[in-house]
């Protein structure tokens, strides 16, 4: 989810002017891959069940799980899914996508939140966040990262994605897409080491998204693929001690 380059967390309003307009510029960069945005959001939360029942083992619960750079929440019904016992906040800096949100999703077991994660709202069992990282200036990555640490419980997953740099199919998208051009990607190595600088144990790091919809017969062969960097996202998933 886009923000705007700041101190700590980064400022939301960057991203306010492009709410309305944040389905069609998403249509249109993600029209070279051929598939819509909701089947990538799907497939994501869908590896991230995955990733967590082998780092955790599948009877772990999530009782409590942070969206972290949710955006207009698109993500929410996947994760509801995914995790039926827990409850899920949004978190995002754009009031504007926040509004957004809890007017299309907001429920029972959902709530959103923009500026500081209120203590009722903690610990966490789980962390996810899309897309956010590449919208935070590098110099303040790691005072995110410590924020989203406090958050968790001890034994907490962290699941990052980020969109790949080494994937030239990944820049084509995002140079079409206004909110995500001239972004600040960082690469796998990165976003490892900067987990690791947070004091948290990095478990994994696994590459996705290879083959555009004309190729979906090949998709089979994805989970080979995870361990060779060049898929259009990756995942680093971390653990607090």
């Amino acid at each position: 989810m886009p923000t705007r380059q700041g101190s700590g967390f980064s400022e939301g309003s960057l991203f306010d002017e492009f709410v309305g307009d944040y389905e069609q510029a998403c249509a249109e960069g993600l029209s070279l891959s051929g598939e819509t945005r909701d089947y990538f959001a799907r497939q994501r939360v869908l590896h991230t069940k995955r990733l967590r029942s082998t780092a955790s083992g599948a009877d772990a619960p999530v009782r409590r799980l942070v969206d972290f750079g949710c955006g207009l929440g698109h993500s929410t019904p996947y994760l509801l899914d995914a995790f039926p016992g827990a409850s899920i906040i949004g978190f995002d800096r754009s009031e504007a996508s926040i509004r957004a949100a809890r007017e299309r999703y907001a429920g029972e077991r959902v709530e959103f939140a923009s500026g500081i994660l209120p203590e009722r709202q903690r610990p966490v069992d789980l962390v996810y966040s899309n897309g956010t990282f590449h919208h935070v200036d590098p110099g303040h990555r790691d005072d995110v990262v410590a924020a989203i640490v406090s958050w968790l419980a001890p034994g907490g997953l962290f699941v990052l994605w980020e969109n790949n740099p080494w994937n030239p199919g990944t820049r084509i998208v995002m140079n079409r897409i206004a909110f995500d051009r001239g972004a600040r990607m960082l690469s796998s190595p990165v976003a490892a080491r900067m987990l690791r600088r947070s004091g948290l144990d990095v478990l994994g790091v696994s590459s996705h998204f290879y083959f555009p919809a004309w190729l979906r017969g090949l998709r089979p062969a994805e989970p080979w693929l995870e361990r060779i960097p060049f898929g259009a996202q990756y995942c680093v998933v971390a653990r607090k001690s």
